[in-house]
């Protein structure tokens, strides 16, 4: 796939960057170490190392957080936030959705958010996502319905979009039945699944559908120019640097071209207008920081209302990680507020 297969050690922008910023895992902070630490003690791979299907079954984050909470004789405690698995018609066949409502809804047309989870299209379900799933539906009092979605290499794009657009026009009919308010949907996401999130804002705008409430868009795969500054900074970071990207992005694409349809280069788009607020949330030490931006840079000039907050010291894949990492708990309050702003609700804790 040209490009997206090269070596990016042989990068001079990959290179020249790390000369000028060091290695970028000596900028975590505390407790987002801890938990890099943790991740490799239970012998993670990178993912440029590993074939999609031993990706999917090789230790993650999550697992990460569990072994540290054991490790300090921590156990989980009740977050108030009750589950239920269903399924959902998709584009081709149904798939899996899971439903999370705070206990003590008192309202029959609660607020909704439809999530999409990350793992660049390639990685990723339910439950590596569970965490940050249940903080939104805790923080906000916010029904959330977590989406799953065809994966590449099996399913290439644009499967994933297909799916979620799917997942959006059936959320839209099944809110009542859920308890939801169809009026108030948020769209939420993290890369991959943020990505999936402002394209179903854009895709329903088009085809005059209901439209989301608002966007929560952390850390978006939303570009197709891997020399922007960040994945040069980013040659050796972990979870995800940029050879992962570059590994995530060949297996999802049938070819470099695609890289520039507008449903991945969403930042380049001249089309922005007319979408819901966005709240785009982003980690320092992550290859999709500089895309984050420019995509606020474009919403912003497109007239879309949007906050854009660079969180430092952590990496992609850090918003569901608030049982240690301490900057998860800020940007999980900053994605609250923004959402019950939208919904006319008070701040939760």
């Amino acid at each position: 796939m040209g490009d997206i297969a090269s070596n990016p050690e042989s990068s001079g922008i990959g290179r020249l960057a790390e000369l000028i910023h060091g290695n970028p895992m000596d900028r975590l902070d505390t407790d987002m170490k801890l938990v890099i630490e943790a991740l490799a003690e239970l012998g993670a791979r990178p993912l440029e190392q590993s074939s999609p299907d031993m990706a999917r079954r090789q230790p993650k984050l999550i697992d990460a957080i569990s072994a540290i909470m054991a490790r300090q004789g921590r156990a989980p405690s009740d977050d108030g936030v009750s589950t239920e698995d269903i399924t959902y018609q998709a584009a081709e066949d149904e798939l899996a959705a899971r439903v999370y409502r705070p206990i003590g809804l008192l309202s029959r047309l609660n607020p909704m958010i439809a999530y999409f989870h990350g793992g660049g299209f390639v990685t990723g379900d339910l439950d590596m996502h569970d965490a940050t799933a249940r903080a939104l539906a805790r923080r906000t009092g916010a029904i959330v319905v977590s989406l799953d979605y065809r994966l590449g290499p099996e399913h290439k794009f644009p499967a994933a979009h297909e799916d979620a657009y799917a997942a959006w026009r059936w959320l839209v009919g099944a809110a009542r039945d859920l308890g939801g308010d169809p009026r108030r949907i948020a769209v939420a996401g993290e890369d991959a699944g943020a990505n999936l999130a402002l394209n179903v804002a854009l895709m329903a705008r088009d085809a005059r559908l209901t439209q989301p409430l608002a966007q929560l868009l952390i850390h978006p795969i939303a570009g197709s120019d891997m020399s922007r500054p960040s994945y040069g900074e980013t040659l050796r970071a972990r979870p995800i640097g940029m050879p992962g990207m570059q590994w995530r992005m060949r297996h999802e694409l049938e070819d470099r071209e695609q890289m520039s349809d507008p449903r991945i280069d969403l930042a380049s788009r001249e089309d922005l207008a007319g979408v819901a607020p966005a709240t785009i949330i982003l980690a320092q030490i992550d290859p999709l920081r500089s895309e984050g931006e420019a995509l606020a840079e474009a919403l912003e000039a497109a007239g879309v209302n949007v906050t854009c907050t660079v969180h430092e010291g952590v990496t992609q894949g850090f918003f569901g990680l608030g049982l240690i990492v301490t900057k998860a708990l800020f940007a999980q309050s900053e994605a609250a507020e923004a959402l019950n702003q939208a919904f006319g609700r008070g701040r939760r804790s």
